[in-house]
């Protein structure tokens, strides 16, 4: 079966890399996505919610883009997010990343204001529209205080061609068989968070956007090979093996974990901006235990 777009199965949530005065350091932000594209990743997403996205300027948007462009030269895909509450708003960022000649755009369900269905379904109706690009539709309730029904997306997929797949940050897998019923069959399903990666898949889920990838990327991909060439056991094995480090992942707000570990493996300094602060000394100790356990066994 053809796909609408087919962003392949890991898509890595990238972190932006600051230097000391929380400056984006755009030489380890080529450094990291060449990394990436090396280790299991077959898309990168730029500035979302792990790569920080809401403390960006649009100049450094723009910048962080065509550094991770270059940086990738098509060997992955490069999803540009660009979500907002605001229904302009989100359509102005479609029409930038249309521009900007991006691969595809992830966009959120609308934060903050909590929208019904009916406004969801408005809201998105009108970013696909303002676009050529291919849509990912973003549903984490956990940020938004909302969640988008399997009904209302399947309207929307049903409608929309350019509306290709959605990124499920929730645990709900009956809204998982739902979406597989109701959706079209070439509407893609993402786990949108590492410990949920296998579950979905046995629904029906193409693949994850991941955070756990900056560092188990080669891992996660095997995972998934695994379980769709048929090898079930050796997928759960990894599952098992990785679960550990999917829970410290997120100990902290995202992506305060996973840029302590990629600064203490050397790919990047661990900056962020406010208000997110660093690890304490001791919760970096425990985490760096965890995985640097999986990394051994």
């Amino acid at each position: 079966m053809a796909l609408r777009y087919d962003a392949g199965e890991v898509i890595t949530a990238m972190v932006t890399p600051f230097n000391e005065k929380r400056e984006i350091d755009y030489n380890k932000a080529e450094d990291l996505a060449k990394y990436l594209i090396s280790h299991g990743s077959d898309a990168l997403l730029v500035a979302g919610t792990t790569g920080e996205g809401p403390t960006l300027t649009h100049e450094e948007e723009f910048e962080l883009l065509s550094t991770v462009k270059r940086a990738v030269a098509n060997h992955a895909k490069v999803i540009m997010n660009a979500g907002s509450n605001s229904t302009q708003t989100a359509v102005m960022a479609a029409k930038w990343a249309q521009k900007e000649d991006v691969d595809a755009i992830l966009s959120v369900v609308p934060y903050y204001n909590k929208p019904s269905q009916e406004g969801m379904i408005e809201h998105f109706s009108a970013v696909a529209e303002s676009t050529d690009l291919p849509v990912i539709i973003y549903n984490i309730p956990g940020r938004t205080g909302v969640n988008m029904l399997p009904k209302t997306v399947a309207k929307l997929a049903e409608k929309y061609s350019n509306i290709v797949a959605i990124k499920q940050s929730y645990g709900d897998m009956d809204a998982v068989t739902e979406m597989k019923l109701l959706c079209p069959e070439d509407f893609n399903i993402y786990s949108g968070d590492d410990s949920l990666t296998l579950p979905m898949m046995a629904l029906g889920a193409r693949g994850v956007v991941s955070v756990a990838s900056h560092i188990f990327g080669s891992e996660m991909k095997s995972m998934i090979r695994n379980y769709k060439s048929g090898e079930f056991l050796a997928a759960l094995n990894m599952h098992k093996k990785l679960y550990p480090a999917f829970r410290k992942l997120f100990m902290a707000p995202n992506p305060v974990p996973v840029k302590a570990v990629l600064a203490h493996r050397g790919l990047i300094e661990e900056y962020l901006r406010r208000p997110l602060v660093e690890l304490t000394q001791e919760q970096k100790d425990e985490l760096f235990e965890v995985l640097d356990g999986i990394m051994k066994d």
